[in-house]
Protein backbone atom coordinates (compact mmCIF):
# COMPACT_ATOMS: atom_id res chain seq x y z
CA UNK A 1 0.00 0.00 0.00
CA UNK A 2 1.30 3.39 -1.21
CA UNK A 3 0.21 6.85 0.11
CA UNK A 4 1.22 9.93 0.85
CA UNK A 5 -0.45 11.50 4.12
CA UNK A 6 0.53 15.49 5.31
CA UNK A 7 2.92 15.61 2.19
CA UNK A 8 5.04 12.60 3.56
CA UNK A 9 5.10 9.39 1.07
CA UNK A 10 5.01 6.27 2.65
CA UNK A 11 4.57 2.35 1.62
CA UNK A 12 3.21 -0.39 3.98
CA UNK A 13 3.95 -3.89 3.59
CA UNK A 14 3.19 -7.32 5.00
CA UNK A 15 1.53 -7.89 8.40
CA UNK A 16 2.36 -8.09 11.94
CA UNK A 17 4.02 -6.15 14.82
CA UNK A 18 5.07 -2.75 13.19
CA UNK A 19 8.43 -1.46 11.97
CA UNK A 20 9.44 1.54 10.62
CA UNK A 21 12.36 2.14 8.29
CA UNK A 22 14.30 5.97 8.09
CA UNK A 23 16.56 6.62 4.90
CA UNK A 24 19.89 8.00 4.86
CA UNK A 25 20.69 11.45 3.48
CA UNK A 26 20.36 11.91 0.05
CA UNK A 27 18.35 8.95 -0.38
CA UNK A 28 14.60 7.96 -0.41
CA UNK A 29 12.27 4.96 1.35
CA UNK A 30 13.02 2.69 -2.27
CA UNK A 31 16.76 2.16 -1.05
CA UNK A 32 15.21 -0.31 1.91
CA UNK A 33 12.53 -1.53 -0.06
CA UNK A 34 13.98 -5.35 -1.15
CA UNK A 35 15.35 -5.76 2.52
CA UNK A 36 12.06 -4.67 4.05
CA UNK A 37 9.98 -7.22 1.81
CA UNK A 38 12.02 -9.92 2.82
CA UNK A 39 11.03 -8.77 6.78
CA UNK A 40 7.27 -8.14 5.42
CA UNK A 41 6.93 -11.96 5.40
CA UNK A 42 6.63 -11.67 9.40
CA UNK A 43 6.46 -7.79 10.70
CA UNK A 44 3.80 -4.75 8.91
CA UNK A 45 6.95 -2.88 7.33
CA UNK A 46 6.57 0.93 6.66
CA UNK A 47 8.56 3.04 4.77
CA UNK A 48 8.84 6.40 4.98
CA UNK A 49 10.51 9.14 2.09
CA UNK A 50 12.04 11.94 4.73
CA UNK A 51 10.87 15.38 3.60
CA UNK A 52 12.59 16.84 0.12
CA UNK A 53 13.40 13.38 -0.14
CA UNK A 54 11.82 10.94 -3.10
CA UNK A 55 8.24 11.35 -3.44
CA UNK A 56 7.39 13.57 -0.28
CA UNK A 57 7.20 17.40 -0.34
CA UNK A 58 9.71 19.43 1.84
CA UNK A 59 8.83 21.16 5.22
CA UNK A 60 9.29 24.16 6.54
CA UNK A 61 11.81 22.96 9.80
CA UNK A 62 13.87 20.57 8.60
CA UNK A 63 15.87 20.36 11.88
CA UNK A 64 15.01 17.33 14.23
CA UNK A 65 12.73 18.41 16.06
CA UNK A 66 10.41 19.00 13.19
CA UNK A 67 11.88 16.07 11.13
CA UNK A 68 10.84 13.78 14.41
CA UNK A 69 7.50 15.70 14.49
CA UNK A 70 6.43 14.77 10.53
CA UNK A 71 7.67 11.24 11.10
CA UNK A 72 5.49 10.78 13.69
CA UNK A 73 2.53 12.01 12.72
CA UNK A 74 2.79 9.47 9.38
CA UNK A 75 4.06 6.42 11.46
CA UNK A 76 2.03 3.41 13.13
CA UNK A 77 1.54 4.89 16.84
CA UNK A 78 3.42 2.50 18.36
CA UNK A 79 6.63 0.41 16.21
CA UNK A 80 10.14 -0.59 16.17
CA UNK A 81 12.10 1.97 14.16
CA UNK A 82 15.05 1.49 12.62
CA UNK A 83 17.47 4.62 11.22
CA UNK A 84 20.29 4.12 8.57
CA UNK A 85 23.03 6.49 8.27
CA UNK A 86 21.44 9.70 8.99
CA UNK A 87 18.07 8.17 9.31
CA UNK A 88 19.75 6.49 12.47
CA UNK A 89 20.03 9.89 14.15
CA UNK A 90 16.48 10.86 13.33
CA UNK A 91 15.33 8.02 14.87
CA UNK A 92 17.65 8.43 17.62
CA UNK A 93 15.83 11.65 18.19
CA UNK A 94 12.75 10.96 17.68
CA UNK A 95 12.59 7.87 20.58
CA UNK A 96 13.98 10.44 22.57
CA UNK A 97 11.30 12.98 21.87
CA UNK A 98 8.18 10.55 21.66
CA UNK A 99 9.16 7.27 23.52
CA UNK A 100 6.26 6.18 23.63
CA UNK A 101 5.87 5.50 20.15
CA UNK A 102 8.94 3.15 19.88
CA UNK A 103 9.04 -0.38 20.81
CA UNK A 104 12.65 -0.70 19.92
CA UNK A 105 15.46 1.41 18.25
CA UNK A 106 17.75 -0.32 15.19
CA UNK A 107 20.65 2.26 14.00
CA UNK A 108 22.29 0.19 10.96
CA UNK A 109 25.27 2.49 10.45
CA UNK A 110 24.52 5.28 12.93
CA UNK A 111 26.32 7.22 14.77
CA UNK A 112 25.28 9.21 17.87
CA UNK A 113 27.70 12.17 16.72
CA UNK A 114 28.48 12.04 13.20
CA UNK A 115 30.93 14.07 12.55
CA UNK A 116 34.46 13.71 14.54
CA UNK A 117 35.40 15.68 17.41
CA UNK A 118 38.63 15.68 20.34
CA UNK A 119 36.14 13.45 22.60
CA UNK A 120 34.45 11.66 19.79
CA UNK A 121 36.95 10.39 17.07
CA UNK A 122 35.82 7.78 15.73
CA UNK A 123 33.24 9.42 13.64
CA UNK A 124 33.02 10.98 9.91
CA UNK A 125 36.39 13.10 9.51
CA UNK A 126 34.62 16.82 10.53
CA UNK A 127 36.85 18.54 7.81
CA UNK A 128 35.61 16.31 4.97
CA UNK A 129 32.33 16.99 6.04
CA UNK A 130 33.11 21.00 5.91
CA UNK A 131 33.97 20.08 2.12
CA UNK A 132 31.06 18.46 1.57
CA UNK A 133 28.99 21.33 2.87
CA UNK A 134 30.99 23.81 0.61
CA UNK A 135 30.63 21.55 -2.61
CA UNK A 136 27.28 21.48 -2.16
CA UNK A 137 27.11 24.87 -2.52
CA UNK A 138 28.60 24.23 -6.07
CA UNK A 139 27.38 21.33 -7.19
CA UNK A 140 25.27 19.38 -5.31
CA UNK A 141 24.68 16.42 -8.08
CA UNK A 142 28.23 15.42 -7.98
CA UNK A 143 28.70 16.08 -3.76
CA UNK A 144 25.93 13.54 -3.90
CA UNK A 145 27.47 10.85 -5.94
CA UNK A 146 30.88 11.42 -4.38
CA UNK A 147 28.58 10.69 -0.84
CA UNK A 148 27.51 7.40 -2.54
CA UNK A 149 31.03 5.97 -3.38
CA UNK A 150 32.22 6.59 0.37
CA UNK A 151 29.41 4.43 1.35
CA UNK A 152 31.01 1.44 -0.42
CA UNK A 153 34.57 2.14 -0.03
CA UNK A 154 36.57 -0.85 1.73
CA UNK A 155 34.41 -3.68 0.07
CA UNK A 156 35.51 -6.35 -2.38
CA UNK A 157 32.51 -5.88 -4.35
CA UNK A 158 32.56 -2.28 -4.04
CA UNK A 159 31.94 -1.49 -7.68
CA UNK A 160 29.08 -3.47 -8.04
CA UNK A 161 27.19 -2.64 -4.77
CA UNK A 162 27.56 0.95 -5.94
CA UNK A 163 26.11 0.13 -9.19
CA UNK A 164 23.38 -1.32 -7.15
CA UNK A 165 22.96 1.89 -4.72
CA UNK A 166 22.90 4.68 -7.68
CA UNK A 167 20.06 2.43 -8.99
CA UNK A 168 18.11 2.42 -6.61
CA UNK A 169 18.51 6.48 -5.38
CA UNK A 170 18.07 7.27 -9.73
CA UNK A 171 14.40 5.62 -8.95
CA UNK A 172 13.42 9.13 -7.81
CA UNK A 173 14.48 12.55 -8.61
CA UNK A 174 17.28 13.71 -6.85
CA UNK A 175 16.32 15.41 -3.18
CA UNK A 176 15.35 18.75 -2.85
CA UNK A 177 18.85 21.01 -2.30
CA UNK A 178 17.50 22.74 0.57
CA UNK A 179 16.78 19.37 2.11
CA UNK A 180 20.42 17.99 0.98
CA UNK A 181 21.77 20.61 2.64
CA UNK A 182 19.72 20.68 5.92
CA UNK A 183 20.28 17.38 6.48
CA UNK A 184 24.05 17.91 6.04
CA UNK A 185 23.83 20.48 8.82
CA UNK A 186 22.68 17.66 11.05
CA UNK A 187 25.14 15.63 10.01
CA UNK A 188 27.93 17.96 10.81
CA UNK A 189 26.64 19.77 13.98
CA UNK A 190 24.30 17.32 15.80
CA UNK A 191 25.35 15.87 19.15
CA UNK A 192 23.11 12.85 20.30
CA UNK A 193 24.85 10.97 22.79
CA UNK A 194 23.06 12.36 25.64
CA UNK A 195 19.87 11.34 23.72
CA UNK A 196 21.64 8.19 23.62
CA UNK A 197 22.77 7.69 27.29
CA UNK A 198 19.04 8.53 28.46
CA UNK A 199 17.60 5.81 26.15
CA UNK A 200 15.00 3.60 27.98
CA UNK A 201 13.84 1.62 24.72
CA UNK A 202 16.00 -1.51 23.56
CA UNK A 203 18.86 -0.90 21.02
CA UNK A 204 20.51 -2.53 18.44
CA UNK A 205 23.57 -1.17 16.67
CA UNK A 206 24.45 -2.71 13.36
CA UNK A 207 27.98 -1.50 12.22
CA UNK A 208 29.80 -2.25 8.81
CA UNK A 209 33.68 -3.74 10.11
CA UNK A 210 34.81 -1.45 6.60
CA UNK A 211 32.55 1.50 7.25
CA UNK A 212 34.76 4.33 6.22
CA UNK A 213 32.15 6.52 7.11
CA UNK A 214 30.59 5.43 10.69
CA UNK A 215 34.05 3.25 11.68
CA UNK A 216 33.10 0.05 13.91
CA UNK A 217 35.10 1.36 17.48
CA UNK A 218 31.87 4.23 17.31
CA UNK A 219 29.70 0.92 18.42
CA UNK A 220 32.02 0.11 21.14
CA UNK A 221 31.51 4.13 22.15
CA UNK A 222 27.98 3.78 21.56
CA UNK A 223 27.58 0.43 23.83
CA UNK A 224 29.42 2.92 26.54
CA UNK A 225 26.97 5.41 26.68
CA UNK A 226 24.20 3.67 26.09
CA UNK A 227 21.84 2.34 29.30
CA UNK A 228 21.93 -1.07 27.08
CA UNK A 229 22.06 -2.11 23.68
CA UNK A 230 22.97 -5.14 21.66
CA UNK A 231 26.12 -4.60 19.16
CA UNK A 232 26.67 -6.19 16.24
CA UNK A 233 29.84 -5.69 14.18
CA UNK A 234 29.28 -7.43 10.58
CA UNK A 235 32.36 -8.45 9.15
CA UNK A 236 33.31 -7.17 5.15
CA UNK A 237 30.38 -5.07 5.42
CA UNK A 238 30.87 -1.22 4.91
CA UNK A 239 28.28 1.57 5.47
CA UNK A 240 25.52 0.10 3.30
CA UNK A 241 25.08 -3.58 5.11
CA UNK A 242 21.33 -4.45 4.53
CA UNK A 243 22.13 -4.34 0.95
CA UNK A 244 25.45 -5.72 0.67
CA UNK A 245 24.71 -8.48 3.76
CA UNK A 246 21.14 -9.22 3.84
CA UNK A 247 20.58 -12.04 5.00
CA UNK A 248 22.66 -11.33 8.51
CA UNK A 249 20.66 -8.06 8.41
CA UNK A 250 17.30 -9.40 8.24
CA UNK A 251 18.32 -12.85 10.91
CA UNK A 252 19.71 -10.17 13.55
CA UNK A 253 16.88 -7.43 13.52
CA UNK A 254 13.93 -10.03 13.23
CA UNK A 255 15.30 -11.86 16.45
CA UNK A 256 15.69 -8.45 17.91
CA UNK A 257 12.22 -7.67 17.37
CA UNK A 258 11.23 -11.03 18.40
CA UNK A 259 12.65 -10.45 21.91
CA UNK A 260 10.88 -7.26 21.98
CA UNK A 261 7.96 -7.61 20.52
CA UNK A 262 5.24 -5.85 23.33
Amino acid sequence: MRHAVDTLYTETHGAGPDVVFVHGWGMHSGVWRDFALVLARDFRVTLIDLPGHGRSATISDFGLPGLARALSDVAPERAHWVGWSLGAEIALYLADRYPERVSSLAMVAGNARFASSPDWPHAMDAELLERFATEMMEDHHATLMKFLSLQTMGLENARAALKMLRERVEECDEPAEDALRAGLDILRSADLRPHLARLRRPLLLLMGARDRLVPPAAGSDMLALAQSADLHILEGAAHVPFLTHEEECVNRLAEFWRRHDR
